[in-house]
Order: structure tokens, then C-alpha cells, then sequence
């Protein structure tokens, strides 16, 4: 099993991510070879037309998903990516309520469960992060990300009062 800093996902930067949608079609294409957003293992959330971000698994150490399945259809791998077994799958969805990241989807045609692989049959990786426009998609490991928190709440403490993310600080003259 891998540990769990060396556990890689997709993260999402809000700061880029548009909400284009281009992700969950690149998904869907790539896994279902059909253009639909229903059968993408991302997802991009808009909180309202600003705020948007993609969201996918996060190969947790002790997955929700797995442990909420009546029906032992889930395990986890030696990457920590999720591993269905279809035949036992009921749908009951029992595993995407339990899922804190909404990262379990129900496939609406088969109605069994999916989640986010990293593509791993792909040599050239996922495919949501191939296609983003905008570059807001990476794979990453949890350290990573802490790092890159840490870099924007230190560039946060620098910024001065008014000035906001996009905007650059305004010059004086004199």
C-alpha cells in the first residue's frame, strides 16, 4: 500500500479553474468514449458564476466510500485508487453520501458506482489534466498541496489592504 504522502490525485486550483467543463468531457471521452459530463469521474462545482472548482477523488488512507458499502463492491488498491467489484454493486449510494469530497458518482446507465482512476491505463496520465485550458488541474501528493497553501498564505500577508487576487497594485505618481 502506498503511504500516504506518496498518494498522488487531481487538485484543482479555484484561482484558474473557469468552469469550463472541458475536464468532464475529456473525462468522459477518454473513459466512456462518449461526451458527457453524467459519466466523467470529475466533477466542477460552481458556487455561484466566480467561484468554481473540479473535484475528484482524493485516495484517502481510510476511504469513507469503502467502509460505507453494505456490499463489500469497494476496496482500495495498492495506489489507493478505489476498485469496484460491479457484480456485487447495488447502487444504493450509500458510499457517495459517505465520500466528504462527492468524489463517488452513480453511472447512468449501468447504476453502479465510479470514482476518479488517474487514468491508469493511459500512458499519458489523466486526461482532465491534459486537456484543461486554463492549466488548473495537477497531480499532486498531499505534501504538495500543503506547500502550496502554505505559498498563498504567506503571499496573502503581503498583500495590501483593498488590492484583490487578480489585481495588480495600483501605482502612485507624485
Amino acid at each position: 500500500m502506498a503511504k500516504l504522502h506518496e498518494r498522488k490525485f487531481i487538485s484543482a486550483d479555484p484561482e484558474k479553474c473557469v468552469g469550463c467543463q472541458i475536464c468532464e468531457y475529456a473525462c468522459s471521452f477518454g473513459k466512456e468514449r462518449a461526451f458527457n459530463p453524467t459519466k466523467a469521474r470529475i466533477r466542477v462545482i460552481r458556487e455561484n458564476q466566480i467561484n468554481n472548482i473540479a473535484v475528484t477523488c482524493r485516495f484517502c488512507e481510510t476511504p469513507a466510500c469503502v467502509a460505507a458499502c453494505p456490499r463489500n463492491a469497494l476496496s482500495q488498491s495498492v495506489n489507493g485508487s478505489i476498485i469496484l467489484e460491479k457484480e456485487n454493486c447495488s447502487g444504493c449510494g450509500w458510499c457517495i453520501s459517505a465520500c466528504d469530497y462527492g468524489a463517488m458518482m452513480l453511472h447512468p446507465e449501468t447504476k453502479t458506482v465510479y470514482s476518479c482512476d488517474l487514468c491508469k491505463f493511459r500512458a499519458d496520465g489523466p486526461q482532465c489534466v491534459k486537456w484543461c485550458p486554463e492549466e488548473a488541474l495537477t497531480v499532486v501528493t498531499s505534501d504538495v498541496l500543503a506547500q502550496k497553501a502554505r505559498l498563498s498564505a504567506i503571499k496573502k500577508l503581503f498583500q495590501t489592504p483593498g488590492e484583490t487576487r487578480n489585481q495588480q497594485p495600483k501605482e502612485t505618481t507624485e
